[in-house]
């Protein structure tokens, strides 16, 4: 039984986007949400109408009751104006439930999109797009589409009453009806001339913010090596340059927002004082009742605020449409490689077919646990996305091309491991362990089940802690006070050493027909290592183990090595038997020395 507390939006794919333009995209994001859109501007309208209908009412009361002396015209008019009163904040309650439903509709559906196409680029996307734009999209553009879908509803009704209002005046005096008709679409033009100079400078500022944020984190990544040769200076300076260009940048878009809501203020003011003095006028010759003056100037001041809602829409709409053309530009990204179209089943997988990579004469025998030592920096990376089928290569499963088949299948049953992948926020349980629902259930370390029998996850559970074994992680989850069930910050409370047998436990519990580590106990002391390497055969039996490593404690558990030299394997062996080679002893010397 799902808890209360659970969204009711559906975990469903969005579908196909409209990716021809942004205002495209905008439009297929509303009519995902054109029941709730509809509801919410109906639900805007009348309650801007009900607002517009109180200085009517007011005006009424004072012509009818309180200057004629009718005590019962008083009370029924009196009586109308608490009546709307009462309408307008219950329709203005359902339209704003109804909008924060599209906003989060909106936010859901187009994270969904995003995350699936990263999916769907897998290890192409750090080729494809920098982590500044991928950061952009996902914590910043993503919301501002959700904000314009939220605001149509007031703006919609701002419109609706901007409009009654000036039916109103201009039946109940054409002069004062003519200076408003004039006068609105005279500040929306204004006002419409800037958003457009905003646009242009918003996308400036955006795609500068992204540059820096690539700097950043390539600064972040290599600080040690800059530091090696004392090049954090140069970056340093640098990045400060950048960051003063964004300044800048920055400082030219609040000036452009900083006058927009100085005409936001000054205009609307200005057509109020000439409504107040014209209807002044009026009243003084006899032409406007005294109440109808009250209710001019009502509507003047109503009109004020009505006006800045039609801006703040026109507003959200223009960051709305630079967020969804920067969305676009992801989601149009495309893999490198194509995938193929041949399927790979689960018997095919299981067939135990070898794999073997023509260019480097690399040959994986399958069913067992394989190290490979290269003796040239950055042919470990490249060969294993070779296996994986992550870059374009020659690389043959048995005897067809691994990128015949199709890339979901081939990802479905191998997997790359390295020092990159990262720990998550949230339970760690889960973490580790996606497909388990509740990482408290039948975990010693949780406070128990929730809402299922924990029969039902044990066997996920019992998994997951032989995994942790095999990876030497189980005293790390031990140490925790909450176990599995503690809430991780990302992985950052632990050590090197720690989040490295973490992200093991999590590649042996995914269970792939391939699995490929590299480098998987550089950052572990020499016991923890050892235990390690005698736990991983057994714990891989009948799977294929491709382990990437110049440990010699690995090495020397492993089935067979195979050295590769200058991006060619040249010798296969057992470890103690290719150490009579020079050159492979002096890669495996280098490690232990280090």
């Amino acid at each position: 039984m799902p808890s209360a507390g659970r969204s009711r939006f559906p975990a469903a794919d969005p579908g196909a986007p409209a990716t021809g333009s942004p205002v495209r995209f905008l439009l297929w994001l509303a009519t995902r949400h054109r029941a709730g859109l509809v509801l919410a501007t109906l639900f805007g309208v009348l309650c801007t109408l009900a607002q517009a209908l109180v200085p009517a009412a007011v005006a009424l009361g004072i012509d009818r009751g309180l200057l004629q002396r009718d005590r019962d015209a008083l009370l029924l008019w009196g009586g109308a104006v608490l009546a709307l009163g009462v309408f307008q904040a219950v329709v203005g309650m359902l339209r704003d439930r109804a909008s924060i439903t599209n906003r989060f509709g909106a936010v859901y559906g187009t994270t969904q999109l995003v995350v699936r196409h990263a999916a769907h680029l897998g290890a192409d996307l750090p080729r494809r797009a920098s982590t500044g734009s991928v950061v952009s999209v996902s914590a910043s553009d993503v919301g501002h589409l959700g904000t314009a879908l939220e605001g149509t509803a007031r703006g919609s009704g701002a419109i609706v009453s901007i409009l009654f209002a000036a039916v109103f005046m201009l039946v109940t005096s054409w002069q004062l009806g003519l200076v408003v008709l004039v006068g609105v679409p005279l500040i929306a033009a204004a006002v419409t001339r800037l958003m457009r100079v905003l646009h242009g400078r918003q996308q400036r500022l955006r795609e500068q913010q992204g540059a820096l944020t690539d700097l950043s984190v390539d600064i972040i990544d290599g600080l040690r090596v800059l530091r090696g040769f004392g090049g954090e200076k140069t970056y340093g300076r640098r990045y400060r340059e950048g960051s003063q260009a964004v300044r800048a940048e920055g400082t030219r878009v609040a000036a452009t927002v900083a006058d927009i809501a100085f005409l936001r203020v000054l205009l609307p003011g200005a057509l109020l004082v000439a409504i107040v003095w014209l209807g002044a006028h009026q009243v003084s010759t006899g032409r406007l009742e005294p109440g109808l003056l009250v209710a001019f100037y009502g509507y003047a001041v109503f009109l004020t605020d009505q006006l800045g809602q039609v801006t703040a829409m026109l507003d959200q709409l223009t960051r709305a449409n630079v967020a969804a053309g920067r969305v676009l530009d992801f989601l149009r990204l495309q893999r490198e490689r194509p995938g193929g179209t041949r399927p790979l089943d689960d018997d095919a997988a299981a067939a135990g077919l070898p794999l073997h990579d023509p260019d480097s004469g690399l040959t994986v025998p399958p069913g067992r646990l394989l190290a490979v030592v290269c003796g040239t920096e950055g042919d470990a990376r490249t060969l294993a996305e070779r296996l994986c089928g992550h870059t374009d290569s020659a690389v043959l499963l048995g005897d067809t091309p691994l990128s015949a088949h199709r890339t979901d299948d081939v990802r479905r049953h191998t997997l790359l491991a390295d020092n990159d992948a990262t720990l998550f926020a949230g339970r760690l349980g889960t973490e580790l362990d996606p497909r388990d629902g509740d990482p408290r259930d039948g975990d010693p370390g949780g406070d128990g089940p929730r809402d299922s029998d924990p029969r039902d996850d044990r066997p996920r559970t019992e998994a997951l802690l032989r995994a942790l074994d095999a990876a030497s992680a189980r005293d790390v989850v031990d140490a925790l006070p909450d176990g599995l069930a503690h809430e991780t910050t990302g992985g950052r409370e632990f050590s090197g050493g720690q989040q490295q047998r973490l992200r093991l436990a999590r590649a042996l519990l995914a269970d792939p027909r391939l699995l490929v580590l590299v480098e998987p106990t550089n950052a572990l002391d020499a016991p923890t290592e050892g235990r390690v390497a005698r736990n991983l055969g057994p714990h891989r039996a009948g799977r294929t183990t491709v382990v990437f490593t110049t440990s010699p404690i690995v090495l020397e558990h492993a089935e067979s090595v195979v050295f590769v030299k200058d991006g060619k394997a040249v010798a296969e062996g057992r470890h103690r038997t290719l150490l009579a080679d020079p050159d492979y002893r002096a890669v495996v010397t280098r490690e232990v020395l280090a």
